[in-house]
């Protein structure tokens, strides 16, 4: 078995020698060839090259970010390759395997591995030894010509504003702690505007909502995690189903405070509030909006955007898990 090992150098939780260890033990066990990614969108292309070359599997040791690169350089066309895809298209790209080492892997633990990545090595290995895989859908997000696929939420409004604040951070050498997202959070809910909702959700089928402030959009359940506690706005969400969606209406404490409370519980039971909007197992909808505001995709922040589309891709990908 061929596999190509994309790297992250700059992984938050890993080291050179811990590195080292994981690329002997994958070394031992198939034909790997490793890669270190050097800028942004490298691991993209590197993951493209990979799929171009008939690579049977590539693994990922890094963080969301390096992850939502590689699985869009697995997915997106080959020079400009546009046939129908199968009943099954994963089956015509390399099976992913994914190590974290980032500082939430939100994708990795919602698959059920550890979030150790020295552990998470053994269960690829052993998942490797058994055949072990899974096939899972990804969301879609599309706007002003350009598309890309996420693995585990997108979002527009707050969220996102939160995002682009803890990216500003990161950028003066400060990592992205659970404890630095809650503290941004908590200091950005302070200044944002709670009087002038801009987003309108659309969809087919679906009643138009008016009079969004946030709106996240959930491929899997968690949507993320505050150290070892799983965060869930959209219990119900799966790789198995379409797309989830909870939209407030309302940023004010008497609508907000319920419901971190209830998500940050264990309950598979939605959130509940008359101004809560939410979706389940949904194949396509639109959010637009009356300015442009903040857009993220798997935690990575993607600028300000007035209409995006999401669409769920039903099994788009086989995972060694």
């Amino acid at each position: 078995m061929r596999a190509m090992l994309l790297v992250n150098p700059k992984a938050t939780t890993t080291n050179a020698r811990t590195r080292d260890v994981l690329i002997r033990a994958l070394g031992a066990a198939v034909e790997l060839t490793v890669e270190e990614t050097r800028y942004r969108g490298h691991a993209a292309a590197l993951a493209a090259t990979a799929r171009a070359k008939g690579y049977d599997v590539v693994a990922v040791l890094g963080g969301d970010g390096t992850i939502n690169e590689t699985v869009n350089g697995l997915l997106n066309p080959i020079n400009g390759d546009d046939a129908p895809l199968p009943e099954d298209p994963s089956a015509t790209r390399p099976a992913l395997i994914v190590i974290p080492g980032g500082s939430a892997n939100v994708f990795a633990r919602a698959l059920g591995l550890p979030n150790d990545p020295v552990e998470s090595t053994g269960a690829v290995l052993e998942a490797l030894r058994e055949g072990r895989r899974r096939t899972v859908g990804l969301g879609q997000a599309l706007w002003e010509g350009q598309s890309r696929y996420f693995t585990f939420c997108s979002g527009m409004g707050y969220d996102a504003e939160v995002v682009r604040a803890v990216e500003g951070l990161r950028g003066t050498g400060r990592k992205a702690t659970p404890a630095r997202y809650v503290n941004t959070a908590l200091r950005h809910y302070l200044a944002t505007d709670k009087r002038h909702p801009a987003m309108t959700l659309t969809g087919p089928g679906i009643p138009t909502a008016k009079g969004l402030f946030m709106a996240i959009v959930s491929n899997t359940s968690p949507w993320t995690y505050v150290g070892a506690r799983p965060v869930r706005p959209t219990p119900w969400a799966s790789f198995e189903t379409g797309l989830d969606l909870l939209g407030l209406r309302r940023l004010g404490l008497m609508t907000l405070t319920p419901v971190i409370r209830h998500i940050l519980t264990e309950s598979d039971a939605l959130p509940s509030g008359r101004h809560l909007v939410q979706l389940h197992d949904e194949a396509e909808f639109t959010l637009t909006a009356e300015r442009p505001v903040a857009f993220q995709l798997d935690g990575d922040y993607l600028g300000e955007r007035e209409i995006v589309t999401f669409r769920s891709t039903p099994n788009a990908l086989q995972v060694l898990v």
